[in-house]
């Protein structure tokens, strides 16, 4: 490896949640780069590092998000072909909806350069813990919500599902456009699985310690009517429990006894 090296780290959704080790990388960075969502975040990050340079003001109007996102790496790389250990942290959880940093550490370590990243908090794992969701008890499924329309996503209605970015459904353009018809696109597929009366969740992690998460609790075809923002996601409980091949787990050696539990719903038709 040539001398020089990129490590890119989260500040959580919350700065109370960015970690030690994101904190020491900060602090013994050459040079930090970031972009990040909040004033008190930023000053933070100035504060461990002096060298602090904002990559917000690739952001522009009128400007494609890939064009920005591109204009970032560019900017990253230039620290790190000087030789610098260059420390870049993003709002959140680095590897989430930031292609920037996927991109950069890819394109360091194919010009010989060391690249890492370190895990932090998204707004998924806040989502866990505010909603009380285990995904482990019977999965989980995520997609970003336009992608989830236009590939057609196969899912399991008797797993949790998660949709990223209702707000921006087919939004395509650099200036913002109204997505509210494309967010009804996506109400009548999901009414191929599910009751209009399911209950669903609107949710927004909390920016700040002393707030609240915003969290609306409305029914599947209600959703269009409901106040949502850029940032808002959808969580869609299960509908039932999913039917059990009980030929598997004799094949595994469970005994069935463990699995007969009074009031459970099986989510398919014809399970025994």
């Amino acid at each position: 490896m040539r001398s020089g090296s990129l490590t890119v780290v989260g500040t959580g959704i919350r700065l109370s949640q960015m970690s030690m080790e994101a904190r020491l990388a900060l602090k013994s960075a050459d040079k930090v780069l970031y972009s990040v969502a909040d004033a008190v975040t930023e000053k933070a990050i100035k504060k461990l590092n002096r060298t602090a340079e904002s990559l917000q003001p690739f952001y522009g109007p009128d400007k494609y998000c890939l064009v920005t996102y591109r204009e970032m790496v560019q900017r990253i790389l230039l620290f790190v072909r000087k030789r610098l250990d260059v420390c870049v942290a993003f709002y959140g959880h680095p590897g989430v909806f930031v292609y920037a940093s996927h991109e950069a550490i890819r394109r360091a370590r194919l010009e010989g350069f060391t690249g890492r990243m370190l895990p932090a908090t998204s707004s998924e794992d806040c989502m866990f813990a505010d909603l009380g969701i285990d995904p482990a008890t019977c999965g989980c499924q995520s997609f970003e919500a336009t992608d989830f329309l236009i590939r057609r996503r196969k899912f399991d209605p008797c797993s949790h599902l998660i949709l990223w970015q209702i707000g921006h459904i087919g939004n395509w353009k650099p200036e913002k456009q109204d997505c509210s018809k494309n967010l009804r696109t996506l109400v009548d597929v999901l009414r191929e699985h599910y009751d209009a009366k399911h209950k669903t969740v609107l949710y927004q992690a909390a920016q700040y310690g002393s707030c609240d998460p915003l969290i609306q609790r409305v029914p599947l075809a209600r959703i269009p009517d409901a106040p949502i923002t850029p940032v808002t996601t959808l969580y869609v409980p299960p509908k039932g429990h999913a039917a059990i091949d009980y030929a598997m787990i004799d094949c595994l050696g469970i005994p069935r006894s463990i699995l007969r539990r009074p009031g459970r719903q099986n989510c398919r038709q014809g399970a025994r």
